[in-house]
């Protein structure tokens, strides 16, 4: 379930990626970008730091679920919470990466934690809720399409447009 959890986010992650790489292409300035301060940059926002990091988030957050999934945080179904408190982390370390230490830009003075907090990271952290407590069977459907999908757009938008 754990790796589930990991995998689902990861790929949502890289949709969101392709995504904001083709707002790039179409528009002339991605959402979010790495100016600087990578060791490898793989699109326009996502540098191997921050890959590796998303590529192990979901199932760090499926290690703090209680077992039992109808449980109450602060009167909240549980799972909501950990998706939420995980979301506004993110976003809040966002907000340091952006204005302490300039190795990532928020492009539009419109997008910010807020958009990042509701766009981004509750649907990351949500995808990975869901999925850590789906059926194996749809976990592998979910995740085997989500990865297909990431494949095709790379491929199609990448390699044979060379759009990203």
């Amino acid at each position: 379930r754990g790796i589930a959890a990991g995998l689902s986010l990861y790929g949502v992650h890289w949709l969101f990626e392709i995504g904001n790489a083709l707002i790039q292409h179409f528009s002339g300035h991605a959402l979010w970008a790495i100016p600087k301060g990578t060791a490898y940059l793989l699109l326009v926002g996502v540098g191997i730091e921050i890959s590796l990091m998303f590529s192990i988030a979901g199932l760090i957050c499926s290690k703090v679920l209680p077992s039992e999934r109808s449980a109450k945080v602060f009167g909240i179904n549980n799972r909501l919470f950990v998706a939420l408190s995980n979301a506004a982390f993110c976003a809040v370390a966002e907000i340091f990466l952006v204005t302490q230490t300039g190795v990532f830009a928020w492009v539009y003075p419109w997008w910010g934690a807020l958009p990042v907090f509701v766009t981004v990271y509750i649907p990351f952290f949500g995808i990975a809720m869901l999925c850590h407590d789906w059926e194996l069977g749809r976990q592998k459907r979910f995740i085997g399409g989500l990865f297909a999908l990431d494949a095709v757009l790379l491929l199609v938008f990448g390699v044979m447009l060379g759009w990203i």
